[in-house]
């Protein structure tokens, strides 16, 4: 059944006075669109832990750096609408721009020392865009429950620290990386690899299954890491940006997993910025 789909803010306060007067929980999955088995996942988590289940659906400029590469992402909103029937969603929220950035807007969500490093380091801002966007959209669907997937899992732990911070009473869940058969984790982004980068880009998945499993056998981190942005390189990865070992909780750097951990990447392929990360654990 088609959810409704909710354009204004004051139409989405009214849809979800009831839900609040009457106790019930309201789950939200905020999405950028072009939705896929992952997003999929985290509404289907949404359905089992909520009484109602808003999914978003806004292309967020604040967290772009790179005009073009928001001119290019995808925008899917039929489509999106479409995949979300068989799940019976109580809303389907799809502002604009300046229902989210009004004439004036001037604030932003600023979430130090997790956003300085990994993707934080090589989009300067993008975070705060990041921060600043979740927080208007905890506060607009008054959720109390709002999933994530792990895929971003930088974002993830950003998203759950802003939210304590500044006592947003929504808990943040994070879900499952969902996979292609191939092991390439699902994005939107995805959509813009070519026929041949398609068959690399899982490369980067594989290398970093092969790294993992060598430091849990007790290697030493550093020339794991040189020989596996080398192989990267070698089958057609113009750039890797970043292939680390970091702690879950402050993603703070190590070489050896003495607290739970994970290996995250950035890397480049024909164009496509692609992210990874898995967690090192026995």
């Amino acid at each position: 059944m088609p959810a409704p789909i909710l354009r204004q803010l004051d139409v989405l306060r009214d849809t979800t006075l009831p839900w609040r007067l009457a106790g019930e929980t309201i789950g939200v999955v905020p999405t950028m669109g072009a939705l896929h088995d992952g997003h999929l996942s985290l509404v289907e988590a949404a359905k089992a832990a909520c009484d109602r289940v808003i999914v978003t659906i806004f292309v967020n400029p604040m967290q772009f750096n790179n005009p073009e590469d928001l001119e290019n992402y995808p925008r899917t909103e039929h489509d999106d609408a479409r995949k979300l029937e068989r799940f019976n969603i109580d809303a389907l929220y799809v502002p604009d721009g300046p229902q989210m950035y009004p004439d004036g807007f001037s604030s932003k969500v600023t979430v130090t020392g997790l956003t300085d490093v990994l993707c934080g380091a090589h989009r300067p801002g993008h975070f705060d865009g990041v921060a600043t966007v979740v927080a208007k959209l905890f506060l607009q669907t008054s959720a109390s429950d709002a999933f994530f997937g792990e895929k971003d899992f930088q974002q993830l732990q950003i998203v759950r620290r802003m939210a304590r911070d500044l006592d947003i009473p929504t808990i943040v869940h994070g879900c499952p990386t969902i996979r292609e058969i191939d092991g390439l984790a699902m994005s939107s982004r995805n959509l813009l690899l070519s026929d041949r980068a398609r068959v690399t880009a899982p490369r980067l998945h594989e290398e970093m299954e092969t790294m993992t499993a060598a430091i849990l056998d007790g290697a030493p981190f550093a020339p794991l890491q040189e020989a596996a942005v080398k192989r990267l390189e070698l089958a057609g990865f113009t750039k890797v940006e970043y292939l680390e070992m970091r702690a879950n909780d402050d993603l703070s750097l190590l070489d050896t997993p003495t607290r739970p951990a994970r290996l995250l990447a950035a890397a480049w392929l024909a164009g496509v910025r692609l992210i990874d990360n898995i967690a090192v654990e026995a």
